[in-house]
């Protein structure tokens, strides 16, 4: 739309309906220095954006004319007299490479992968050390040897001669249940099977019960051991320190129940 065309019309509608300026302003409360700038088209008198638009459409209603029609042909005249935007500048400032968060995607994921795999690897050795230890073939009591006490040490001469752990040998010829306990303490109790062989240690006294008394080999300080009871028939023993003095003087006999 060429220049002056936008405003001729708005004064020829305002005339052709014998408004004057004051009347519109009187009904749009727009100045009349606003309307004149429309009518003239001076852009740079008006206060521009949705203000312009607003003036527009409020004399469109007041002089009764389609106000989206006006609104464009304002918007076309308008348009022809913008400012064009200004050139990006020459130099402007460069973007980060596209690599660099790549890059910390990858070692983030690497630290995450290198942590995963040292959890694994801790845990299949606990594994292995928790088997190995399961494994083992010897019981031994929590209870340690102290290097003499009343309970532990007699008296000959005057001198404390103390009296040496009981080691306990006990093979199976036949799957029974057995139980041992070493001072008192529970150090054993589930089945032993066909040619399993254990040791135990004690201070004092070890009790062993087997559920079949013939399926039971037992060695005391590499002395053996009468069998618990008749094969068979479940048996309980007692041996202490007294049984090996008792065998090494021909009395061979234990404690038994």
């Amino acid at each position: 739309m060429a220049r002056g065309t936008f405003g001729e019309r708005l004064k020829r509608e305002r005339e052709l309906r014998e408004v004057t300026l004051e009347e519109i302003t009187s009904a749009t409360r727009i100045g009349p220095r606003f309307l004149e700038a429309l009518e003239n088209e001076d852009w740079e008198k008006l206060p521009g954006g949705v203000f312009n638009r607003g003036f527009v459409r409020s004399i469109a209603r007041y002089l009764g004319l389609d106000e989206e029609a006006f609104l464009a042909e304002y918007d076309l005249a308008h348009g022809t007299q913008a400012t064009p935007a200004p050139d990006r500048p020459d130099n402007p400032i460069p973007s980060a490479p596209k690599w660099i968060p790549v890059a910390v995607v990858l070692g983030v994921l690497a630290v995450l992968a290198g942590l995963c795999f040292g959890g694994w690897y801790a845990w299949k050795y606990y594994q292995a050390r928790k088997a190995q230890r399961a494994s083992t073939t010897v019981q031994v009591p929590e209870t340690s040897f102290p290097v003499a006490s009343a309970s532990s040490a007699e008296t000959t001469g005057g001198v404390a001669v103390v009296a040496p752990p009981l080691k306990l040998d006990a093979s199976a010829s036949a799957t029974t249940h057995l139980t041992v306990k070493s001072d008192g303490a529970l150090v054993f109790d589930t089945d032993l099977h066909q040619g399993e062989h254990h040791q135990f240690l004690c201070l004092r006294e070890c009790e062993v019960y087997a559920s079949d008394s013939g399926a039971v080999l037992l060695e005391l300080n590499g002395q053996a051991v009468p069998p618990l009871g008749v094969p068979g028939s479940s048996g309980t023993i007692k041996l202490s320190a007294r049984d090996l003095r008792q065998a090494d003087s021909g009395d061979s006999k234990p404690g038994s129940h």
